[in-house]
């Protein structure tokens, strides 16, 4: 029996890393808020690998923070290694990745939201949702238990008709043996909304105890670590780190894999999702790769207080006693005892082109939604689409302007942009090759580009905001100064030139000129610099990144200008596409489907051309001008 227990302004259905971001956003801008999970022990939880963070990825943490989000504080706090990848290459695609603590993850994240004003946690499941004139109303727990509300935000990960499989062993539960959540699909598909089934994938945890770490790669961490959140210092968060470990397959692994193809349920056709193109489970990396005669294995551990060790990069829904075989023909694993078996999971999520760029349905109002659930994987791409469906659903109830981010602003305005505007039939992985303007969209400056739009959102407080502009103008005006400052030649000079291989003055030149050489950098030259003064690194960091880089960012921000002309041309919200003459019919039904809210974002529509992009803004200026 149904029966109505209370209201809210907000409820947010399930408690991963898109709803803790969406719940704490609504709770922190006033709003009255409830987060619905199957276990309050599933709060933030990492079912897959044990990290933050990585190549593009760590772009979105930065971002997430930079605009008030919490990732990047929890694993601050949680880190047991932290590690810069792709060092070697240009600042644009620098990416932070840091190993977590699972439990310590999980418990510092529920503590937050457990402390949080306005915020309420509560164990359940949602099964229904309550529409009443195309209006989210309300929604129904399995318990019959009715929650009134004005907004919801659906964030249920891989938890919508869960099932794990290895071999034929198949369990309806969602990860790590959690409850699914069985009920809420049919609602949904009630109500309109078109649900796919994807899959994804993860390895067995072995025994630390069972490893023998001496035949292996050590892979420690970075001793000048880099703080997540741009509130923390690196000597805020200095502590010991724990090593990973590399290892690799070989041809004996492959050939186990090879024998017993069959047995896989990928292959088998007993698991009928789709899976992640860009993090491929071992039979499909062997399989697509067969040039290939091994593969890195990554030994991760998952903690602090626990012997469970993650077998990065080998993820497998085989069968268990091949697992055994498969993982014990590894360099190492020969006496692996296995923890926790690998297994595939399959789950419901939606066509994310039923959202608008706020992530909210165009179906139903008030009801957004964010994370796996969009078809996206990964923590990172979830707690960033939670943050702006939690953001977007606070501003449309408290009666302001939503937020959009485009293309040219952040990597989380790519992610978006990509689900609600492209097709994609399989889990969406954010990339930095996505990013048409990854030079200017660097995590270094997330919070130059976000954290002012964060402040007038009332996600960033008044002292970082102005610890913000302080930064600013510390970096305007340094940069003014060495452009300003010329240095002559002399032995003195030239002495510290040659220390770093650089080409001696034959005539003056600015400390600027010095700074774009190759070999150089504002540290190196310090020597020379005589009237320096003792500067922050996080501005000393951007002076050189914009000193070196400045023809470039200049370039890009020219395109970006261009970009914004299409971007800036609002399309009508009633717009009847039917009636635009000269559209091509294949263009029509996809901008129909779609409902554009800018001609930039219609030219990325596939199946909409560049002639169809003219026919559209001739007839926008026909509607201005009868307008």
């Amino acid at each position: 029996m149904s029966y109505e227990y209370e209201s809210y302004d907000v409820v947010v259905v399930g408690a991963g890393h898109a709803g803790c971001e969406a719940a704490l956003a609504c709770a922190r801008l006033g709003l009255n808020t409830i987060v619905f999970t199957v276990s309050v022990d599933s709060i933030a939880l990492m079912p897959c690998n044990p990290n933050v963070g990585g190549s593009s990825k760590g772009h979105l943490v930065k971002e997430i923070d930079a605009l008030g989000g919490e990732m990047g504080k929890n694993i601050d706090k949680t880190y047991i290694q932290s590690k810069m990848l792709n060092k070697s290459k240009g600042p644009a695609v620098h990416s932070l990745r840091a190993q977590a603590d699972k439990q310590d993850y999980t418990r510092e994240m529920r503590q937050v939201l457990e402390n949080t004003e306005n915020l309420t946690v509560r164990q359940g499941e949602v099964c229904k949702l309550l529409v009443e004139n195309k209006q989210i109303a309300g929604v129904e727990l399995f318990s019959g238990a009715i929650y009134r509300c004005r907004a919801a935000i659906l964030c249920t990960g891989v938890y919508l008709k869960a099932r794990c499989v290895y071999g034929d062993v198949s369990n309806y539960t969602g990860p790590n043996g959690l409850s699914a959540a069985n009920h809420l699909s049919d609602s949904l598909r009630d109500l309109g909304i078109e649900l796919y089934r994807f899959k994804t994938g993860t390895p067995a945890r072995i025994d630390r105890r069972s490893i023998d770490f001496s035949v292996m790669e050590e892979q420690k961490g970075d001793k000048e670590v880099v703080p997540f959140s741009f509130t923390n210092t690196p000597e805020d968060i200095k502590k010991d780190q724990i090593s990973c470990w590399l290892t690799y397959t070989n041809e004996k692994t492959h050939e186990i894999i090879m024998n017993n193809l069959d047995r896989s349920p990928l292959y088998s056709g007993n698991i009928q999702g789709t899976g992640p193109r860009y993090c491929p489970s071992i039979e499909d990396k062997v399989v697509r790769f067969a040039d290939k005669n091994r593969h890195q294995v990554f030994i991760e551990p998952e903690g602090n207080y626990t012997n469970e060790m993650y077998i990065g990069g080998m993820s497998s829904s085989l069968p268990e006693d091949v697992q055994y075989q498969m993982y014990r023909s590894v360099k190492g694993l020969e006496n692996a005892k296995i923890v926790r078996n690998a297994y595939a999971i399959e789950y419901d999520c939606i066509n994310p082109m039923q959202l608008k760029p706020t992530l909210e349905f165009k179906k139903i109002s008030g009801l957004f939604s964010g994370g796996q659930f969009n078809g996206s994987s990964g923590y990172e791409e979830a707690a960033a689409q939670g943050l702006i469906a939690g953001i977007n659903a606070s501003l449309k109830l408290l009666g302001r302007d939503q937020l959009i981010l485009d293309r040219s602003e952040a990597y989380i305005g790519v992610l978006i942009d990509d689900l609600v505007t492209k097709e994609t039939h399989e889990p969406y992985r954010m990339m930095t090759s996505r990013a048409e303007y990854r030079l200017i969209l660097r995590q270094d400056n997330a919070d130059m580009r976000l954290t002012e739009i964060g402040y007038q959102i009332g996600l960033i407080d008044q002292a970082r905001y102005d610890h913000l502009q302080e930064k600013k103008r510390m970096i305007q005006e340094e940069m003014e100064r060495l452009k300003n400052t010329t240095v002559g030649s002399s032995e003195t000079v030239n002495a510290e030139l040659e220390k770093h291989n650089s080409t001696p003055l034959n005539s003056g030149t600015t400390l600027a000129e010095l700074i774009k050489r190759p070999e150089l950098d504002y540290e190196s030259i310090k020597n020379i610099d005589k009237k320096r003064e003792n500067l922050p690194k996080e501005v000393t960091d951007q002076v050189t990144i914009n000193i070196k880089y400045e023809g470039y960012i200049k370039r890009q921000l020219r395109q970006v200008e261009q970009y914004k002309k299409l971007e800036n041309k609002r399309l009508p919200e009633d717009i009847d596409y039917n009636k635009v003459n000269s559209l091509r019919i294949e263009a029509k039904q996809k901008l129909s489907q779609i409902r554009p809210v800018s001609v930039g974002q219609a030219s990325r529509i596939s199946g909409v051309s560049p002639a169809d992009i003219s026919v559209l803004l001739v007839y926008l200026e026909q509607y201005r001008r009868k307008k």
